[in-house]
C-alpha cells in the first residue's frame, strides 16, 4: 500500500486499473474498472460464472471454487484486454463479528500531517487475534483531536493528541485461509478483504442515508449479511447463514422437483407474500427422477408461496434479532435497503417492511459507470461496491510491513492481548 492513498480518509481516491472479485455461493463475479484522478470509476471488463464449491460463503470444494474464480476473471480480462494480479475480494464466511478499536498517539501540538495519520493508523492496525480468529476487514470510521470527536480529516489541524476509531471485522482463520488459497491457485493476490454488506452499501446508498442511519441487508445465495451505517461510516456488521439457495432447496424438497426447476419456479412464479389470486393460478412442477414426459403435475401457486414465505420470514426475523442484540437497531433509524440476488424475489420488500417495521427499498449499484442493465441489478451490488471502496479512497489501514507481511503477526497478537 502506498502512502496516504491507503489511509482510509476521504478525498484520496486511487487511480488506474482496479479489479473486484465477488466470490459468492451462487455466482462468482469479476469487475475490472479504470479509475480517474477524481475517483470516478468506469467498468471496462465484466465476467461472471455460476459458483460451485461454496456453501454459506465458505469454501467446501477447492478445485471447483478455483475453476469458477478463474473463469470469471479470465472473462473480465478478455473484455478489458487487460491482465490483473491483485483483486479486492468480499467475504461472508467464518462467522464474522465486528467491534470498534480506539487508538490515540501524541502529536506534540504541531500541525497534524500525513505522517501522523500513518502513525496512528499503524498503531491501530490489528492483524490477528489469539485463537482461531483474525481481522479480515479494518477501516477507520472517525478521528479525534484532543478528545473532540467527529473529525473527518485531521490533517492541517493542531493538537496534542490524535485518536482514531477503527471498525474491525474478525472471522475464522481457517475460512479466510481457504479463500486465500483459492485466490492463490487462480494466480491472484487479495489486495483487501471486505465484508459483503459493507461493500454493497458503498454502491447503493446515497449520502443522506449513510449520514442519518440505515441498515443494509444483502441477501445472497448462501448467506445474508447485515451492515449498519451512520455518520457516513460502517458501525456494525453481521451475517445470517441463510439465503436464497435455502429457499430454492425448500421448494425442491417440498414439491419433489429438481433443484434447477425449483430455482426457475422461484424466479418466475415465487412470491414472499401470498395473494388470493395464487389459489387459482396453476403451475407445472416436473418431478424428481422423471426422464420422460408423464402426466402433467399441476399445483396451485399458493402452494409455492406457502413454502417460500416461512423461510423468507425466518431470514428476516434472524436479521431483526441480530440488530436488536447488537444495540444498533435504534441507531440505524427506520431506513432499510435490501440488495443481493435474493432481494429481487417478488414481495420481499413488503415482507421486510412488515417483519422489521421499517421503511424498505431495493438497492441497485448507482455509483459506478459502464454497468449494463444485466449487471446493474442488486445481485451485482457487492462487486460494484468493492470498486467504490477503492475509488473513494476508503481503503483500510497502512501496512507497516509490506515486504514481510507475516512478520508483524506476533507483535499484533501481543498488542491485542494487552488491549483486550
Amino acid at each position: 500500500m502506498n502512502g496516504i492513498n491507503k489511509l482510509g480518509t476521504r478525498g484520496t481516491a486511487r487511480s488506474g486499473l482496479v479489479a473486484a472479485l465477488d466470490v459468492g455461493s451462487s455466482k462468482v463475479c469479476c469487475f475490472i474498472a479504470r479509475v480517474d484522478a477524481t475517483g470516478a470509476s468506469r467498468i471496462v471488463g465484466i465476467g461472471h460464472q455460476v459458483s460451485r464449491g461454496l456453501r454459506g460463503g465458505a469454501v467446501v470444494d477447492l478445485e471447483a471454487t478455483v475453476a469458477a474464480i478463474t473463469a470469471a476473471v479470465e472473462a473480465a480480462e478478455r473484455m478489458a484486454n487487460e491482465t490483473v494480479k491483485r483483486v479486492l475480494v468480499n467475504f461472508s464466511c467464518g462467522d464474522p463479528a465486528s467491534h470498534t478499536v480506539g487508538v490515540e498517539v501524541a502529536v506534540s501540538g504541531h500541525e497534524i500531517s500525513d505522517a501522523d495519520l500513518r502513525r496512528v493508523l499503524a498503531q491501530g492496525r490489528p492483524r490477528a487475534e489469539s485463537g482461531e480468529r483474525e481481522v479480515a476487514h479494518a477501516v477507520p470510521v472517525g478521528f479525534r483531536v484532543d478528545g473532540a470527536n467527529g473529525v473527518r480529516d485531521p490533517r492541517g489541524m493542531f493538537g496534542s493528541r490524535l485518536g482514531v476509531d477503527i471498525h474491525v471485522v474478525t472471522a475464522s482463520t481457517g475460512a479466510l485461509r481457504n479463500l486465500r488459497i483459492c485466490l492463490e491457485r487462480a494466480h491472484l493476490d487479495a489486495e483487501e478483504t471486505l465484508i459483503s454488506s459493507y461493500a454493497s452499501g458503498l454502491s447503493i446508498l446515497d449520502e443522506d442515508e449513510m449520514n442519518l442511519g440505515v441498515t443494509v441487508i444483502d441477501m445472497g445465495g448462501g448467506s445474508t449479511t447485515i451492515a449498519v451505517f451512520y455518520d457516513h461510516d460502517l458501525h456494525f456488521a453481521d451475517v445470517v447463514t441463510l439465503g436464497g439457495q435455502h429457499v430454492t432447496n425448500d421448494i425442491a424438497r417440498g414439491l419433489a422437483t429438481p433443484v434447477a426447476h425449483a430455482e426457475r419456479m422461484k424466479t418466475l412464479y415465487g412470491t414472499a407474500i401470498a395473494s388470493p389470486a395464487d389459489e387459482s393460478a396453476m403451475i407445472d412442477v416436473p418431478q424428481v427422477g422423471e426422464t420422460e414426459l408423464a402426466e402433467p403435475n399441476h399445483v396451485p401457486r399458493s402452494l409455492l408461496s406457502s413454502i417460500i414465505q416461512p423461510r423468507a420470514e425466518e431470514i428476516l426475523e434472524f436479521v431483526r434479532e441480530r440488530l436488536e442484540l447488537s444495540g444498533y437497531a435504534r441507531t440505524a433509524g427506520r431506513r432499510v435497503v435490501l440488495t443481493g440476488g435474493a432481494s429481487q424475489l417478488t414481495g420481499m420488500r413488503e415482507l421486510a417492511a412488515k417483519v422489521l417495521d421499517k421503511q424498505v427499498r431495493i438497492g441497485r449499484p448507482v455509483h459506478i459507470q459502464g454497468l449494463a442493465e444485466a449487471t446493474g441489478g442488486p445481485a451485482f451490488a457487492t462487486c460494484a461496491g468493492l470498486l467504490c471502496h477503492a475509488a473513494q479512497g476508503r481503503s483500510a489501514l497502512p501496512e507497516a510491513a509490506e515486504t514481510a507481511p507475516r512478520q508483524g503477526l506476533a507483535r499484533v497478537g501481543q498488542w491485542l492481548r494487552e488491549n483486550f
